[in-house]
C-alpha cells in the first residue's frame, strides 16, 4: 500500500471486490461526482457538509454515510481537517447477497433508502469489518463481517419496496445513454437538446432534476469513473485523457483531482 500525506487506498487481499479509503486530518475537498460501486462508511473525526442528490446534511464522529451507485454526492469538512473512513464494494456483489439473503430477485440490487445513519452500533460494526479488512489475513472472515453488515443495512422492512437504480427510460435517460455510448465526444448543448425535442434551459433542468448535473457535468464524471478503470490497468495518463475526450491532460488532471482529490499518477500508483 502506497500513501500521501493524508489518504490511504487499498484493494482488499482476497476480497477484490472492496476497496477501502482512509483519510486521516485531511482538508482535500471534493466536486460533486459518482461512483459505480456502492460506497459507506464512517466520520472518524471532525464535521462536514454531505451532499448526496437533492438531500443534504451535517454529519458528525461516529456518524455513518451510505451512496447508492450513481448518487451524485459531495462531502466537505466544515473545518481545516476532518478523518473517515470508507468502503467501495462492487454493485453486482451487493445484488447477489441480497438476492440469497433477502430472496429479492425483482432487481439488480436495492440501494439505500437513507444517505445518513446516526446509529452508533451502526460504527462499532464497521470498525470490525474495517479492521478485518485491513489486515486481509482471513478471507473467509473479511466476507462474513461484509456479509453481516450488508445484512444490518439492508434489512427486509427498510427496503421493503423497489428501490432499484434502473436508467430512466424518458427523454433525459435517452440523452444519458447517448452521452455515456459515444463518452469520447464532446457533444454541444443544441444538439442534444435538438435530439431531445427539448430547449436548451428544459433539457438542462429536467436533466439536473434527474441526475443532479447538468449533462456535460455527468459526462465528465462518468469520463472520470471510467478512468480510474484505464489507470488501474496500466494505461497513460496522455493516454487515457485521449481515449476519454478530455481537451488536454491539464484538463483531465484537474477535472480528476476535482473529484477525487488526489491526481490521476497519485491514484495509479496505488494500484500498479
Amino acid at each position: 500500500m502506497k500513501q500521501d500525506s493524508t489518504v490511504f487506498l487499498r484493494k482488499c487481499k482476497g476480497l477484490p471486490f472492496v476497496e477501502v479509503r482512509t483519510a486521516l486530518n485531511s482538508a482535500v475537498c471534493y466536486h460533486a461526482h459518482s461512483h459505480d460501486e456502492f460506497s459507506f462508511g464512517v466520520i472518524d473525526n471532525g464535521t462536514a457538509r454531505y451532499q448526496n442528490l437533492k438531500t443534504t446534511n451535517r454529519i458528525y464522529k461516529l456518524d455513518t454515510v451510505t451512496i447508492n451507485p450513481g448518487d451524485i454526492h459531495s462531502c466537505n469538512p466544515d473545518s481545516e481537517s476532518w478523518s473517515y473512513r470508507m468502503l467501495f464494494v462492487d454493485a453486482g456483489w451487493i445484488g447477489a447477497a441480497q438476492e440469497e439473503t433477502f430472496d429479492m430477485y425483482s432487481a439488480d440490487y436495492n440501494g439505500f433508502l437513507r444517505a445518513h445513519k446516526t446509529d452508533h452500533g451502526l460504527y462499532s460494526c464497521f470498525e470490525v469489518l474495517y479492521n478485518a479488512l485491513m489486515q486481509g489475513t482471513n478471507p473467509l472472515a473479511s466476507e462474513s463481517f461484509l456479509l453481516q453488515y450488508i445484512v444490518r443495512n439492508f434489512d427486509r422492512e427498510e427496503n421493503a419496496g423497489d428501490v432499484c437504480r434502473k436508467m430512466s427510460s424518458s427523454v433525459v435517460g435517452r440523452v444519458r445513454e447517448r452521452l455515456f455510448d459515444q463518452l469520447e465526444t464532446n457533444h454541444s448543448l443544441h444538439d442534444l437538446a435538438l435530439d431531445a425535442g427539448l430547449s436548451r434551459y428544459h433539457l438542462i433542468r429536467k436533466f439536473k432534476s434527474v441526475y443532479g448535473l447538468s449533462p456535460h457535468a455527468l459526462q465528465i464524471d462518468e469520463r472520470i469513473k471510467r478512468a480510474k478503470e484505464l489507470l488501474k490497468q496500466g494505461t497513460t495518463i496522455a493516454e487515457a485523457s485521449t481515449q476519454l475526450g478530455f481537451a488536454d491532460q491539464a484538463h483531465f488532471q484537474r477535472n480528476f483531482k476535482k473529484r477525487l482529490a488526489i491526481t490521476p499518477k497519485q491514484y495509479q500508483s496505488f494500484f500498479i
